[in-house]
């Protein structure tokens, strides 16, 4: 049972924070780390620091146990699976709805509700409903971002391509659920895929498509819709 204490201040005392920063090599990696506003992998870390890859690898994990720091897979365009990248977590993740729902959710679908596949398909269905009561939007775009502005992601909208091409990136500059991020990382971030998925294919383009690439972005996360270009647009 996780333990707090109140400071001389009265200020309350989050044990498991401190226990984590007890160690000089931790504050040094945390440090090293908040100062990287793509993040940083395992690799790039004990690179900097000079510590062995595996003293690294247990220093960053007890400090995503701690709630310092969240980690997602960031891909680098390379073969095979992509590696853990760290990024330091806010130090007050914005509130949103659903929190308690989205907690057990995540629970359930990461133990035994058939992981990431699984979380696509709930959030694509999750993302309906809420597309569902956005009044009269003028395109799949301006309807994703109005939910995720309402679910507290403090969209972006980042036009790219070219006119035979066009693309739509939302650059998504702050996770309302961040302390839930680290619990299971890769069925979160598929749970908000899914979710942008299911508002563009409701809200107009329902041969939408939708790829969530964390850390894709210097302190963001990106959404990269892919629109027939006549939904391409917003108003």
């Amino acid at each position: 049972m996780e333990t707090r204490r109140t400071g001389p201040s009265g200020e309350t005392i989050d044990t498991p924070r401190h226990r984590a920063l007890g160690s000089a090599s931790r504050v040094a990696i945390l440090r090293l780390v908040q100062g990287a506003d793509a993040g940083l992998t395992t690799g790039d870390v004990a690179e900097r620091t000079g510590l062995h890859f595996s003293t690294v690898r247990a220093h960053l994990e007890r400090l995503v146990e701690a709630g310092l720091l969240i980690k997602a897979r960031a891909s680098d365009g390379g073969p095979g699976r992509p590696a853990w990248r760290y990024r330091a977590a806010a130090p007050e993740p914005a509130p949103a709805p659903y929190r308690t729902l989205a907690a057990a959710l995540l629970e359930h679908l990461a133990t035994a509700g058939g992981g990431v596949p699984a979380a696509a398909k709930a959030g694509q269905a999750w993302g309906r409903r809420l597309a569902a009561d956005v009044p009269d939007p003028a395109s799949p775009v301006d309807a994703t971002v109005t939910v995720l502005n309402d679910l507290g992601f403090d969209p972006y909208v980042h036009r790219a391509g070219d006119a035979e091409t066009p693309a739509v990136e939302v650059h998504l500059r702050t996770c309302p659920f961040l302390e839930l991020v680290g619990q299971h990382p890769d069925v979160m971030c598929a749970l908000h895929a899914g979710v942008i998925r299911g508002v563009i294919r409701t809200a107009g383009a329902p041969d939408g498509d939708a790829v969530l690439e964390p850390f894709a972005a210097p302190n963001a996360c990106v959404a990269r819709l892919r629109l027939p270009t006549d939904h391409s647009g917003q108003s």
